[in-house]
């Protein structure tokens, strides 16, 4: 779940969560406008639609949705598409929801206290980036609030309010964890995209610069450095988890410091 109020995207985002008609994609992520009720019987459905939407930008990116390729993908023309969504502002909004739908599971939070929530909730968010890298193209600083994503939020919400904490600060610990995730997901996905774009692997990348950089290291000019172990920049090293636990960590500081603060 994208908690939204981080602003996910900033503003590199190519796409803006809000840009269309709000009134009615506010209609049809919760089921309150009036249906068609005219022409001949629908053979498609809204839930195909956004499926197809969701595929599409998985597949090809934001640059590759628009009306005219979801309805290829659904083998039919691109007006009978505007009889269910208005256009791609309204379209990305509900594929934004559709993709925060959280399970119904309650294991996908963790089976221990708020620690074990904010924990599972960091990994599946970074989860949720690498299945839709698209997302991290949208600003999602003024989000259309959905079912899906309150749904999330109530869920997490009600495995962390234990914390003790003000209901800004839940709400906080949230974006924090969020915020946390962007950075780590974006980097990986400049990663694979700057791989792909150049033809070099991460490894044969950095082995180039060996030659020059051991003579860096001999010069004397860099001592700290010089004195670094081997596997200091290894691979094995999951830098993602260390610093989820180093967040969660300061965050048990806290809610230790207001039970003793509240104690009798």
């Amino acid at each position: 779940m994208t908690s939204g109020t981080s602003g996910t995207s900033g503003s590199g985002g190519t796409e803006t969560s809000g840009s269309g008609d709000i009134a009615r994609t506010l209609e049809l992520l919760w089921d309150t406008g009036r249906r068609p009720s005219r022409g001949p019987k629908p053979t498609l459905t809204l839930d195909r639609i956004v499926e197809a939407a969701v595929q599409v930008a998985d597949a090809e990116g934001l640059e590759g949705l628009s009306m005219r390729r979801v309805a290829a993908e659904l083998g039919t023309g691109t007006m009978s598409l505007y009889r269910y969504v208005p256009g791609k502002g309204e379209l990305l909004d509900l594929m934004l929801d559709r993709v925060q739908h959280r399970s119904d599971d309650p294991a996908d939070l963790g089976d221990g206290g708020w620690r074990a929530a904010l924990e599972a909730l960091g990994r599946s968010t970074l989860a949720l980036y690498r299945s839709h890298p698209w997302l991290l193209q949208v600003n999602q600083s003024r989000p259309v609030l959905g079912p899906g994503a309150l749904d999330g939020m109530e869920k997490v919400l009600t495995r962390i309010r234990p914390m003790g904490l003000t209901d800004p600060e839940l709400l906080s610990a949230i974006i924090m964890i969020d915020g946390y995730v962007v950075g780590a997901a974006r980097t990986q996905l400049y990663e694979r995209e700057a791989e792909r774009r150049t033809g070099l692997t991460d490894a044969e990348f950095w082995q180039a610069q060996v030659p020059h950089l051991e003579k860096a290291m001999a010069s004397g000019r860099y001592p700290v450095m010089a004195s670094l172990s081997e596997d200091t920049f290894g691979p094995d090293f999951d830098h993602f988890e260390f610093g989820l636990q180093r967040i969660l960590d300061g965050l048990e500081v806290l809610v230790a410091r207001r039970r003793r603060e509240s104690a009798p």
